[in-house]
């Protein structure tokens, strides 16, 4: 039986979202959806950029990713409003509910994407076709936001599908609709061909996906290494990925942030480190796995950065010896220039716990660890600012758990915005 897969892609999605919240939960008038508009970060917190952005500002050649001010350049007139993660969450969480409906064989790709094995549904919903367009009309029914939807006989196949027109459609991509549909498009439209990949390949003389396609691979090897394979295999409509219900574990765990204000002492930026080392650990603990690799990156006023990374003696989720790995890291590393943005990742993941004695070391792990989880379910149960270290009460400047999702973007106090 041929394999039958599903991209959907939910169109502008953080707008969209928004554009329905208060249309219909907080009885605004004005769609944000039909108007030049564009959800940002809070640009006094250096957290200014576009995140989403709706097709009307699309005409003015607002991008995601750019600086507000280089936005309000463009469409003085833009409608801006601040993100509501609690809100997409929720949105995004509905909209997979509803998937399953469908299949049990749904991937989460990002918070509003996913992938949907559709084989063997036909007695179901109809063919292909058909239970697309019927799971396109449900969403937009029910959840009140359009999606494109990809149809074909692969994942690669069926992403790049989903991002032919847009906004709310159905595209087919079978392997025999390759050439007609996929190789005339240019070859940086091709799903894991960037900047530098596209450059080089323009260089080479490769403009189209289909140019790409009919290239000797041992040559893209040549340039490219292993890169050159996959996007040589994509081209060809080659992939041979399952649908995946369940994530595969965690590879690493990281967490960063962007600082309201250039820091240029150690001690705040060591409390910066606490900060996210708080976040950080808290994360390893409640999916029960510990962390053998640190690192500290950090970026400076002028946008450079810098990292490096330390092997600990033996795996931990404690907060202590995460955090005096970092600031050990930080004093090795730092050349004193101001710095804009700070952040601690891990790796070498492991759910076992092989701490081998040292006589020389006198530190309590069962004491730190009970210590860490004790606050845990204090916060779990009233709240992450319940409890807090002392060193951050005397600062507002500085948020006691840092990095993820900041608290400005988790939600939204609508009694302050205007809703038109």
């Amino acid at each position: 039986m041929d394999k039958v897969i599903f991209h959907i892609d939910v169109n502008s999605a953080f707008l969209s979202w928004e554009a329905v919240y208060r249309l219909h939960h907080l009885g605004g008038k004005l769609d944000l959806r039909e108007i030049p508009s564009a959800v940002c970060g809070d640009t006094e917190k250096r957290h200014g950029i576009i995140l989403a952005k709706s097709i009307p500002a699309k005409k003015y050649n607002i991008k995601t990713g750019e600086a507000v001010w280089e936005a309000l350049r463009k469409c003085p007139g833009l409608t801006m409003v601040p993100p509501n993660y609690n809100l997409y969450q929720k949105s995004s969480e509905a909209f997979l509910l509803l998937l399953k409906q469908y299949s049990p064989m749904v991937e989460q790709y990002s918070i509003d994407e996913a992938f949907v094995d559709m084989t063997g549904t036909d007695a179901l919903f109809g063919t292909p076709e058909e239970a697309a367009e019927d799971m396109k009309e449900r969403i937009y029914r029910e959840l009140g936001f359009t999606v494109n939807i990809g149809v074909s006989n692969n994942k690669i196949l069926a992403k790049m599908a989903s991002d032919f027109k847009k906004p709310y459609r159905v595209h087919t991509l079978w392997k025999h609709e390759i050439q007609t549909k996929m190789w005339p498009l240019s070859v940086s439209e091709l799903f894991f061909v960037g900047r530098a990949t596209f450059s080089k390949l323009h260089n080479l003389g490769i403009k189209t996906i289909g140019e790409l396609a009919q290239t000797d691979p041992t040559i893209l090897k040549n340039h490219f290494g292993k890169h050159g394979e996959v996007i040589w295999s994509f081209a060809n409509g080659i992939d041979f990925s399952a649908v995946e219900p369940v994530p595969p574990p965690n590879k690493g765990y990281g967490n960063s942030t962007t600082i309201s204000f250039d820091v240029t002492d150690s001690n705040t930026a060591k409390l910066v480190l606490l900060s996210l080392a708080e976040t950080l650990s808290a994360r390893l603990r409640e999916d029960g796995i510990k962390i053998g690799v640190v690192s500290v990156g950090i970026k400076n006023y002028n946008f450079e950065y810098l990292g490096h990374q330390k092997t600990l003696s033996a795996p931990t989720n404690i907060t202590k010896e995460i955090f005096e790995a970092s600031c050990q890291i930080f004093d090795e590393m730092w050349d004193k220039v101001p710095i804009r943005h700070l952040g601690i990742h891990t790796s070498r993941v492991t759910s076992e716990s092989n701490r081998q004695l040292n006589i020389f070391d006198t530190t309590d792990y069962e004491k730190l660890e009970r210590l860490d989880k004790a606050i845990d379910e204090i916060r779990k149960r009233f709240g992450s600012d319940s409890i807090k270290r002392a060193s951050f009460v005397q600062t507002r400047s500085i948020d006691h758990m840092s990095g993820g999702i900041s608290r400005e973007k988790r939600t939204v106090n609508y009694n302050n915005e205007i809703i038109m």
